[in-house]
């Protein structure tokens, strides 16, 4: 007899890094997906980002192992220094992480990742120029409808729209940000101009105040920075303002030669508003739900952002079956999780290495041995195998750990 299955039809709106995961994953799936931009072209931002083993074992497996290495760089180590140069510790990374989580942790700029899961959707499944102005469910499907005038109809949507999600807002309502107290400054700038920073290393710069991570990346022709420092105002939250270069020079005034050298060549650089949200008690209603950012979104302290997406879209394409109870069980399984990442975020990775500390404490490099432990549960964490976990533990047949 024919399949008389409906193939559900999915609306994504977003097409970042997460939003092509998702719709990558759900057309392996077997969904028929539509993925709506309100950009009028495919971009991201070129600047670095952090790919945890969670996310690139996603990644690999999906059969881009080959094209992510030839991209990014996969760090030999982690220096952690004082403004003045003092080297605090510097930490295996390379070889040794591998074999610890299985897969390994990258550095690559967000251009390169969002190009090659691009390629993975073929284009006649992305629409461009589609700013989402509203949605409402009606007689057992999403309406959606665009700025340009455009409407579409999907059996579910897929709100991956980053921070400033209109679906979000549909679902949740006006939030109030939580702004983080700090801001990152941040570019990228070629490796040739800081000769004295190794392109396998990741460095991390700690003051009392202020804070450096640079990061190689482009397979090591190019060092992404950022630079987080306190601001006790309002600022704009913006994932592209244009930063100050006195603002920058002026942090880093006086600190080391391979930081002010960096400052020099770093031009001017973008702002980041470390702004974050409160997890959200649910992700969606009916047949709409969230996903990676707008969803969960988290300060960069982690480095988790894409690497919470990427699982996302993995659970997404597991609970798709067309119908809200799918949604709500993706929604159920990951929710605990991203939660705990996110919250996590908040004054976690390179905000808790002191600068006053030194080899003498444990190796750790005031703090850092922390921040490795607080991740490793993260790095660990398999998303594919979790869910077969979750599938026997559900099984009507599991015996009872109960007397």
């Amino acid at each position: 007899m024919p399949n008389t299955v409906p193939v559900p039809r999915v609306a994504v709106v977003g097409a970042g890094l997460g939003g092509l995961a998702a719709a990558d994953a759900l057309l392996r799936a077997g969904a028929a997906v539509d993925v709506y931009e309100q950009a009028p072209a495919l971009r991201e931002a070129g600047v670095g980002m952090h790919l945890g083993p969670n996310g690139s074992r996603i990644l690999f497996r999906r059969g881009l192992e080959d094209a992510l290495r030839a991209v990014a760089v996969r760090p030999e180590a982690l220096e952690v220094r004082t403004g003045d140069g003092r080297l605090l510790t510097r930490r295996p990374m390379g070889d040794t992480w591998e074999k610890q989580y299985g897969a390994p942790h990258l550095t690559v700029l967000r251009s390169d990742l969002h190009a090659l899961l691009a390629d993975r959707v073929p284009s006649a499944h992305i629409r461009l120029g589609a700013r989402l102005t509203s949605l409402a469910e009606h007689d057992g499907v999403v309406r959606l409808r665009f700025a340009d005038g455009r409407e579409a109809t999907a059996d579910l949507l897929v709100g991956a729209d980053g921070v400033h999600s209109a679906v979000r807002r549909a679902v949740a309502g006006r939030e109030r940000p939580v702004f983080s107290g700090a801001n990152a400054l941040r570019g990228v700038v070629p490796a040739d101009r800081v000769p004295a920073l190794a392109p396998d290393t990741m460095y991390m710069w700690v003051g009392r105040e202020a804070r450096l991570l640079v990061v190689p990346v482009a397979a090591g022709r190019r060092f992404s920075y950022v630079a987080v420092l306190p601001d006790t105002g309002d600022p704009e939250e913006s994932w592209s303002a244009t930063g100050d270069a006195r603002e920058m020079a002026l942090a880093f005034d006086g600190w080391h030669d391979d930081v002010t050298s960096l400052v020099r060549a770093a031009g001017t650089p973008g702002r980041w508003a470390l702004y974050d949200r409160e997890p959200l008690p649910h992700w969606g209603r009916g047949r709409c739900t969230l996903l990676g950012d707008a969803a969960h979104p988290m300060l960069p302290h982690h480095g988790q952002g894409v690497g919470q997406a990427l699982e996302d879209a993995v659970a997404l394409a597991h609970f798709l079956d067309g119908t809200p109870a799918g949604l709500r069980g993706y929604e159920e399984f990951r929710r605990p999780h991203t939660t705990r990442v996110q919250l996590g975020s908040r004054g976690g990775g390179g905000q808790k290495v002191r600068p006053a500390a030194g080899p003498a404490a444990g190796g750790g490099g005031g703090g850092l041995d922390e921040v490795v432990e607080d991740l490793s549960w993260v790095h660990r964490y398999d998303v594919e195998a979790a869910l077969v976990e979750a599938a026997a533990d559900a099984r009507p047949d599991r015996p009872s750990a109960r007397p």
